[in-house]
């Protein structure tokens, strides 16, 4: 069997799972490199050829070239679910890839904004018109749920109920996450705003709309939050996106006392060791903080 038909087969199995585009993609491209790497390296085209050393000659090129560990991991993530595929399909004898183990990482602290951060982005914004109140709401969003930049931008006006929002996550699984009054408030007056704004135009069910009336884009609202950041001064080592925001929602919750099982379902994460990352940002005394709020006795 050809590698490229392998490859082929693969996708088509991704698109009839459902997976997202940006997932089908991403193995894509990564599963091309592996092969392009075969055919140049090995002379290698067929899948009877692939031999486990050869995958992990490519994953040693890339340490040579100074590929930081998780783009490394990441991309034998992407080799690990090809070749599970094809060994439950039947085209091979065994899973070429099991015995291959990830890179170590080193790890690193998550760094976040602070509470002072986070009030001051969210009030910078702080006009009547349909881009102040829309921006603002943006970022009230990200940081009182958690959500993912592709879930905002998706997000429909269905999916918005009286108390909670219902999120349309990874893999097309469902979740819902909480609305407190304060985004609730502002969501109401967005949501007039928004009307209002295009009142004489037919426009897309989504909540957040561009000025021109389509959907938000990643780099738009990556634009919206990295100025705010900038104009109220947060600190340089931090970077400002949208996956602060997220990474800010998480460590909050867990120094409010939020356990680890429900934040992970609120994050929509597969695995709650992807959710454990967000302790280790964790200080000591913030730590002994959550506690005292949960402490036994005093709970009795």
């Amino acid at each position: 069997m050809l590698l490229t038909d392998a490859a082929k087969e693969f996708e088509f199995n991704c698109q009839c799972r459902k997976l997202s585009d940006k997932t089908i993609r991403n193995y894509g491209k990564l599963i091309g490199y592996l092969l392009d790497y075969l055919k140049e390296q090995h002379k290698v085209l067929c899948l009877e050829d692939v031999r486990p050393m050869c995958i992990k000659a490519y994953l040693m090129m890339l340490q040579e070239r100074g590929a930081k560990p998780q783009y490394i991991n990441d991309q034998l993530k992407a080799f690990k679910v090809l070749f599970r595929y094809l060994y439950e399909e039947g085209y091979t004898d065994s899973i070429l890839t099991e015995r291959i183990k990830n890179v170590k990482q080193p790890k690193t602290i998550i760094k976040t904004f602070t509470e002072q951060e986070v009030k001051k982005m969210t009030e910078y914004y702080s006009g009547h018109t349909f881009m102040e109140v829309r921006n603002r709401l943006m970022l009230m969003t990200f940081f009182d749920t958690g959500i993912r930049v592709s879930e905002l931008i998706d997000l429909k006006l269905s999916q918005v109920k009286d108390e909670y929002i219902l999120i349309h996550g990874k893999g097309d699984k469902e979740r819902v996450v909480p609305k407190s009054p304060l985004l609730n408030k502002w969501m109401f007056k967005y949501l007039s705003t928004r009307e209002n704004f295009f009142a004489h135009r037919r426009v897309p069910e989504n909540v957040f709309l561009s000025r021109n009336g389509r959907p938000m884009t990643t780099e738009a609202i990556h634009r919206v939050i990295k100025i705010a950041g900038k104009a109220v001064g947060v600190s340089r080592d931090i970077r400002v996106s949208p996956h602060t925001c997220r990474h800010t929602f998480a460590q909050m919750q867990l120094k409010n006392g939020l356990d680890l099982y429900s934040l992970s379902r609120l994050m929509g994460h597969s695995n709650i060791s992807i959710t454990q990352r967000y302790l280790e940002g964790l200080r000591d005394f913030e730590v002994l903080n959550a506690c005292k709020a949960t402490g036994i006795l005093m709970n009795l």
